[in-house]
């Protein structure tokens, strides 16, 4: 198998606000949109939006959209959280934090019921350490 690309598509109520909030918020670019579908682009990564109510997604899973964590990766999450939280006034749902586990994060609501961790890998907790290496105890 040759693999061209894989990446999530989310379920919206309005999929140009949502495209929106992504293009706004994070930067990313559009590839491809029409009223129903949106392709977005940041970097290497991409996420698509599509009309949860649309004929291509079958009649039994049309609903409403949500429970869905979408993690976004940093190399500086103070300067992200500033622009989101105090530029933009984002809704903040986890304040921005450090964590034994290893991440510097906070969690902001995006549309759709979608939570938006913004996460900056930091050092974990000698605990957690051991769990990335494989040693944890079972």
């Amino acid at each position: 198998m040759v693999t061209t690309g894989f990446y999530p598509v989310l379920m919206s109520r309005d999929v140009a606000a949502a495209a929106s909030f992504y293009r706004d918020a994070l930067g990313f670019e559009t590839v491809f949109e029409t009223d129903w579908y949106v392709s977005l682009r940041l970097d290497t990564f991409e996420l698509a939006l599509l009309a949860h109510d649309h004929e291509t997604v079958p009649e039994v899973y049309r609903a409403i959209p949500s429970g869905v964590i979408v993690n976004l990766e940093v190399d500086d999450v103070d300067s992200i959280h500033d622009r989101l939280v105090r530029r933009l006034g984002h809704k903040v749902v986890l304040s921005l934090r450090d964590e034994d586990f290893g991440q510097r994060h906070f969690i902001v609501e995006a549309p759709d019921g979608v939570l938006l961790d913004v996460i900056q890998p930091i050092e974990p907790s000698a605990e957690f350490a051991a769990a990335f290496a494989g040693e944890a105890a079972n």
